[in-house]
């Protein structure tokens, strides 16, 4: 019985579309490490003393996958690595679940995009588990040419903008626009600190 293997195009295609998700999510991470602390410190899973650290740890790792999936030494231990950061964002995603919290931001999109916890976040995370785990295969005898190449760049921006439409989608699904009703008008009535005369 032979090993599974995948067509090197199709592998290479699958690596770069990981590795610019995970350098986005790094990067919207970067602009406000405090906010990513404190989505982290609301799952509840970690005392308030771990949050900063393990945070920015979250952070370096998910860079570190980025840049590792193409150094071809290393890519099919960063594809694992990739596999293993989505299961634990899947894992802390549906312990709350199960917990009956799911007002709290998922932290997967920044500050500008929050998103409270979800079931297709969890059915989310495992697919692109399933592509992590698929790209860390080894590739079939067969060179690539530069129709390969062609392919692999618009297989990167399709599959890209894939995620991004199905993420806007998530962001305005009727539950989503409740809940951020409901934090806005939240908000709007907590005491400002201003006395009126």
């Amino acid at each position: 019985m032979t090993a599974p293997a995948m067509d090197p195009a199709v592998r290479l295609m699958l690596r770069a579309a990981l590795s610019v998700l995970f350098g986005w999510a790094a990067g919207h991470k970067l602009r406000d490490v405090t906010a990513f602390g404190e989505a982290l410190a609301d799952y509840d899973l970690l005392t308030e003393r771990w949050c900063k650290p393990v945070a920015r740890l979250f952070i370096a790792a998910e860079l570190c996958v980025a840049g590792a999936l193409w150094i071809a030494q290393c890519a099919a231990v960063a594809a694992l690595g990739a596999a293993g950061l989505l299961a634990v964002y899947g894992g802390a995603i549906a312990v709350n679940l199960v917990r009956g919290r799911r007002d709290i931001d998922c932290g997967c999109t920044g500050a500008a995009g929050r998103q409270p916890l979800r079931a297709v976040l969890v059915v989310r995370n495992a697919l692109l588990i399933t592509a992590a785990l698929a790209s860390a295969l080894p590739a079939t005898a067969r060179v690539l040419t530069w129709i390969d190449g062609v392919t692999v760049g618009f297989g990167v921006v399709t599959l890209m903008l894939l995620y991004a439409a199905a993420d806007a989608l998530l962001a305005q699904s009727p539950g989503n626009r409740r809940s951020l009703r409901d934090r806005v008008i939240e908000s709007a009535e907590e005491p400002t600190g201003v006395v009126n005369a």
